[in-house]
């Protein structure tokens, strides 16, 4: 957010070097992006009055303006724009006048006709980004004043704030953060009597969404351009000056941080209804688009349709315009999670919005409001009803939090007296409620909703109190890494270099997903989620690697071989488990020659050697998951580790099969660990035989395995499929199937076999097969 130091000096004295500003708020967590200088060195640009105009002889875009620039002496001004008529006024500028973007000012001629300088438009005085007219200054600015005198220049602090911190999405709010870091005194913004209040009329059905809701009638505003100094205050920040009304609106949002809407109370019919939209209800929102709302959206409504998007945006059919006469201003307090799923079921972002999903004060609603009609009053010339009308209550103060002045030592490593602990806290807007010599309890204050825990509190002492003033240390001999963390480390190397090597990328993920994701995992969701995408723990890393893919699909890759090694969170106790993801899409990535120039497409075989990259004794057995069309379990001797398979259709938007896998890496590492054998390397020569047979279509590897083995045939030594392919006509006692072939070794530990030794073990395991699987051998 953008923060005008002029605006902010209106609150607290300030240092006149903005970087030590950007360094206090830096050091403090408040990150500075950026330090702009707006209107500097706006010199020989003064008030002139446009008192009349002509068509350019020679050119049609071009105007002839003949202005007032209080000298006593006209002026003649080829202009290009066409924002303006007789009697505006606008910013001159004079030959000799260098302007902020380099441009400088000289007489001269425009297609045959004589210039004596220029008119500007905002963007040429470094006054605003719009460039599509010039300039229009409100009536009361005095001919021949400086622009410099009317803009002083400014500098604008570019302000990262973090979700938590909503309460800073103000100048007065910035303010009051700075005034407790740098021990400053804070000047209250102004205040006049407040209203009375009186139980109104509105209808407040959704009260969980809108806890609390305002109204106040302004009557007999006079609309148009806003004076020069509140233009000049919210352009300052990026925001586009409409009319004074709107101006207004967001010049109080600018200051408290909390959002307001004026509606043309001329437009409304009947009372105020603020409840659940209907399902599809059409809205024409501001933005003139029409939106289609969801039952769980609320909105502000009249007795006829909705009237504005609770939070987010007013309607364009009760928006304020120039024939506008009377106000009906809404301050509220919106519940953020339902601002956030609104904003994101709409996709429609404002700076209301903006504000209430990260949570206002809500002690600022009356406030603000009181404060708008004020302006309304002064600037519009409205006459405010002398009560605002309210439904339901603001929600409660959090509970107070105790604090332990001896872990606030322990935590922050420097002993800390619990008079300065206090002094910071209170600085803070904190109360002490209760206290003893180690021990006090504290009160949160209404805009401060993050503070929820003692290392919460602590945390605001380190901010003050400054890190660094923390002395350094270097690591000694008794802080170490312990064993269990060191093998850890170690072991998700060795697994990603495994992985890597096979020719797969890791990437990273959030350990959150968003509310449908949850919903279809049944995952352990958060209290209060700050995004809509980030509501629950993960229970797996599949979700986080489809995001993967569809991001690299829209950025137009062709394949994609991807794998993570992270947490995840089993429901429903949320138990942590290291696992390994695997996902695999697209072609092999081989480049094409002049042998072929197609690729292969990746397939189940792929997904296989990548697990055995990990480890090479993997066992798979066909196995059956929700999701996945083709699916195996993969087993380490007796553990189960996880499944593979291919991805159902319906789950991701890729074209062609996708493969993913996951393992639970904990239960991988033990079972490696535990079964680490050694045997001395082989002295005696094997012997292999092959086996080749015809076998039903249905008949399973795993299961010709089983009958080869079994029983223990003590020269055998390894089994290897070698061949495979289909068989239209397997005979007519086996119909269609399949032909395997394996590859046999013998070998003995302490002699060199004989072939006789050999051909009777071969030969009891092709009778075996034949006699219990009634398979046909193939000579």
């Amino acid at each position: 957010m953008k923060f005008s130091i002029n605006w902010l000096r209106e609150f607290i004295d300030l240092p006149k070097d903005p970087e030590e500003i950007a360094e206090l708020l830096t050091r403090a967590g408040i990150e500075t992006k950026r330090i702009e200088t707006r209107g500097a060195n706006i010199e020989k640009v003064f008030v002139s009055q446009i008192t009349a105009t002509s068509r350019h002889p020679n050119a049609d875009r071009l105007t002839v303006c003949e202005v007032d620039d209080g000298s006593g002496t006209k002026r003649q001004i080829v202009c290009g724009a066409t924002n303006y008529k007789v009697g505006d006024k606008v910013p001159l500028a004079l030959p000799g006048a260098k302007l902020p973007n380099g441009t400088e000012i000289r007489k001269s001629k425009l297609r045959g006709v004589e210039s004596e300088g220029m008119l500007c438009s905002p963007i040429e005085l470094d006054l605003g980004e719009d460039a599509s007219g010039l300039l229009i200054l409100s009536a009361d600015v005095k001919v021949g004043a400086s622009i410099a005198d009317i803009f002083p220049a400014d500098t604008i602090l570019d302000v990262e704030i973090t979700p938590n911190r909503g309460d800073l999405l103000s100048h007065f709010g910035l303010a009051r953060e700075i005034a407790a870091l740098s021990g400053q005194p804070l000047r209250l913004p102004p205040a006049g009597q407040a209203p009375a209040l009186q139980k109104s009329s509105v209808n407040l059905t959704a009260n969980r969404e809108c806890p609390f809701f305002s109204l106040r009638r302004i009557d007999n505003v006079n609309v148009g351009p806003s004076p020069v100094w509140l233009r000049a205050k919210i352009e300052s920040v990026g925001i586009r000056s409409i009319n004074n009304i709107v101006d207004i609106s967001n010049f109080v949002m600018l200051e408290f941080g909390q959002p307001t809407h004026a509606f043309d109370a001329d437009k409304l019919k009947g009372n105020i209804n603020v409840r659940l939209a209907h399902d599809g209800e059409k809205f024409l929102a501001l933005d003139g688009k029409t939106y289609s709302l969801k039952p769980d959206n609320c909105v502000v409504a009249d007795q006829d349709r909705a009237v504005g998007i609770g939070g987010v945006m007013g309607g364009e059919e009760t928006g304020v315009t120039d024939s506008t006469k009377n106000i009906l201003l809404e301050a509220a307090y919106f519940l953020p999670a339902s601002i956030r799923r609104t904003a994101r079921d709409l996709n429609l972002q404002s700076d209301a919005s903006y504000r209430f999903e990260r949570g206002v004060d809500p002690e600022m609603v009356l406030r603000a409001s009181q404060r708008a009609a004020e302006l309304m009053r002064d600037i519009a010339g409205g006459i405010p009803a002398n009560e605002i009308q309210v439904a339901g209550e603001p929600p409660l103060n959090l509970a107070d939090v105790p604090l332990s002045y001896d872990k606030c030592d322990r935590v922050i490593g420097v002993a800390i007296s619990p008079k300065t602990v206090d002094e910071i806290l209170m600085r803070f807007g904190l109360r002490k409620t209760a206290g003893k010599s180690e021990t006090a309890t504290w009160r949160i204050p209404s805009y401060r909703r993050d503070l929820r825990r003692d290392v919460d509190l602590i945390e605001e002492v380190l901010r003050a109190y400054g890190i660094d003033k923390i002395p350094g240390r270097t690591r000694g001999r008794f802080v170490s890494t312990s064993d269990a963390d060191r093998s850890h480390d170690l072991e998700s190397l060795v697994l990603r270099e495994r992985l890597t090597t096979c020719g797969l990328s890791e990437v990273r993920t959030s350990k959150l997903i968003s509310r449908t994701a949850s919903a279809l995992n049944e995952a352990v969701e958060l209290r209060n989620p700050l995004s809509e995408d980030h509501v629950a723990l993960r229970p797996s890393l599949i979700s986080g690697l489809l995001e993967v893919l569809e991001r690299n699909i829209r950025a137009g890759a062709e394949s994609v071989s991807i794998f993570e090694i992270g947490r995840a969170f089993i429901p429903p106790s949320g138990k942590e488990e290291r696992h390994i993801g695997i996902l695999l899409w697209g072609n092999v990535a081989t480049t094409p020659n002049w042998r072929s120039q197609t690729r292969r497409t990746l397939d189940l075989f792929d997904l296989k050697g990548a697990l055995e990259c990990i480890v090479p004794d993997l066992l798979f057995r066909p196995g059956r998951f929700a999701e996945l069309a083709l699916a195996v379990e993969v087993w380490f001797g007796h553990q189960l580790l996880g499944f593979g398979g291919q991805l159902l259709g319906s789950k991701s938007s890729a074209t062609g099969p996708v493969f993913v896998a996951e393992l639970n890496a904990d239960l991988l590492l033990a079972g490696v660990g535990s079964a680490k054998t050694f045997r001395e390397l082989d002295r005696y020569p094997g012997i292999t035989r092959d086996i080749a047979m015809i076998v039903p279509e249905k008949l399973t590897h795993a299961e010709i395995l089983r009958v080869i083995r079994q029983p223990a045939e003590p020269l055998l030594e390894k089994v290897q499929l070698f061949d495979l392919f289909e068989v239209r006509d397997g005979g007519a006692a086996t119909g269609p199937g399949k032909s395997l072939a394996y590859r046999l070794t013998y070998r003995a530990k302490n002699r060199t076999l004989t072939n006789e030794e050999v051909t009777e073990a071969h030969a009891k395991i092709r009778e075996r097969l034949k006699r219990e699987l009634g398979v046909t051998p193939r000579e």
